[in-house]
């Protein structure tokens, strides 16, 4: 999700709200869990507001260790898995490799991974751009491999290895906020009802803006039509996609902190201009593996109202003015 972001020492995380510190036993359960008799600290990475992150050094080498002790831990931490687990079965980019996913006895949860020493994002974002496409055509690739197999004998359903429906196998997350990823065949209804109506739900919750009441119940009904004439294949995305979850290191470029589902790959590009001087690299290297398709403009102001919700759901009432606006803007050319 988009904001502030330190620099990434191993693996940095968003900042947001405090996170309880006094994690009660977590070298005892680490020794138990890694069946280490090593454990040194080997940096304290600049953790946010979601979770504490060290390094230590181990009897299995170096790793990293993300700690939570909110309630939603051991969701936020089991999502990330699938998702690590999801986009290292591609082979399509690199991310981090998870190690093992545990709840803490006094509450909580730590993820451990395989330690990687990263960078902010710089000569590797053209290579980045082009991983990024061939993350988000594998699974076209998937398809028409299942589409020549059928009628093979010996072929079942149980053998394919496309996915030709929108969502994920299991609940992830977007800062700390769960999302719903129930299978859909329709994009548009997943991502009206399964990204914005959620975040919609949770402002009028917290805030009952009866401005967003208003100018949702309007928008709604007007999202398909950005996708006339649109044809969608769903894509693996890493789904939190922006400057602060991805890195590099000398051989190449990585994702980090992901919340995949299956959507449309434009989805992805939605938070803005990334990666500063390399913004051009990053995107000319992915639009010549994907071409930006006939109202790419309009769908990615739509898409970038996700990220005004969560924004204003993660931050507050700061985010009002901005979303709202956001809100009227799209009215007028949607």
């Amino acid at each position: 999700m988009a904001g502030k972001s330190d620099t990434i020492g191993s693996m940095d995380m968003f900042i947001l709200r405090p996170d309880p510190t006094g994690y009660s036993g977590l070298e005892d359960q680490l020794r138990k869990v890694l069946r280490t008799s090593v454990l040194r600290p080997a940096g304290l990475s600049k953790g946010g507001l979601i979770s504490h992150c060290q390094s230590f050094d181990t009897d299995r080498g170096r790793v990293f260790v993300k700690t939570h002790a909110g309630p939603q831990a051991a969701t936020m931490f089991s999502g990330e898995v699938a998702s690590l687990k999801a986009i290292r079965e591609t082979g399509a980019i690199r991310v981090p490799e998870p190690i093992t996913m545990t709840e803490l006895p006094t509450g909580g949860a730590i993820l451990i991974m395989r330690h990687l020493q990263m960078q902010n994002i710089s000569r590797f974002a053209g290579a980045l751009g082009d991983q990024l496409a061939d993350l988000h055509l594998h699974n076209l690739t998937m398809l028409k491999k299942d589409q020549k197999q059928r009628g093979k004998i010996g072929r079942c359903p149980a053998d394919a290895r496309g996915v030709d429906r929108f969502g994920f196998h299991t609940v992830t997350c977007c800062g700390y906020i769960p999302q719903v990823n129930e299978w859909q065949e329709d994009w548009v209804t997943f991502f009206t009802a399964q990204r914005l109506q959620p975040q919609v739900s949770l402002i009028e919750k917290d805030y009952g803006d009866r401005t967003l009441r208003g100018l949702w119940s309007e928008l709604q009904l007007k999202v398909q039509n950005a996708f006339k004439d649109t044809a969608i294949v769903p894509s693996l995305l890493h789904g939190d996609f922006w400057e602060g979850n991805v890195a590099e290191d000398d051989a190449g470029p990585l994702l980090f902190d992901p919340g995949c589902f299956y959507g449309h790959s434009e989805y992805e590009l939605s938070v803005g201009d990334m990666f500063g001087v390399h913004c051009s690299e990053f995107y000319s290297a992915y639009h010549r593996k994907i071409p930006r398709a006939p109202g790419f403009g309009t769908r990615h102001r739509l898409y970038q109202l996700f990220h005004c919700f969560n924004n204003w759901n993660h931050f507050g009432p700061e985010f009002r003015e901005s979303t709202v606006t956001h809100m009227r803007s799209l009215l007028d050319v949607l």
